[in-house]
């Protein structure tokens, strides 16, 4: 049975940071695909990062203020976790954070329909 954990969520001061991290268990994804999406309340889950193990490559969200330059997605040596660096959050950045996993590598993927295996989600709330 594969499994996505996520841990690293919480309460934090506008223009703090925070490191997310999901494990997986049950399955191999080191040649294969690791993202993040989130889901602010009343709003559709979106896409956030991915990675992909084959060659390191990253790819971010553009979805109104974009993360990139704030946040930084990365793998473990071993490919099976993944982390999501989160630094000068915005109180736009509450959500529940969901990680996601795909046995397909070297191509990017930022569609939830990509993604095979699914964490539960971690709330991260950045207060004013």
């Amino acid at each position: 049975q594969v499994q996505l954990e996520e841990s690293g969520g919480g309460l934090v001061q506008a223009g703090g940071s925070l490191r997310l991290s999901c494990a997986a268990s049950g399955r191999t994804f080191s040649r294969g695909a690791m993202g993040w999406f989130r889901q602010a309340p009343g709003k559709e889950r979106e896409f956030v990062a991915t990675t992909w193990r084959s060659s390191g490559g990253t790819y971010y969200g553009n979805s109104g203020d974009s993360v990139k330059g704030r946040f930084i997605i990365s793998r473990s040596n071993a490919g099976n976790t993944v982390y999501l660096q989160m630094n000068r959050l915005k109180p736009e950045d509450t959500a529940v954070y969901f990680c996601a996993g795909s046995p397909r590598g070297g191509v990017i993927l930022t569609e939830q329909r990509e993604y095979a295996y699914w964490g539960q989600g971690t709330q991260v709330t950045v207060s004013s």
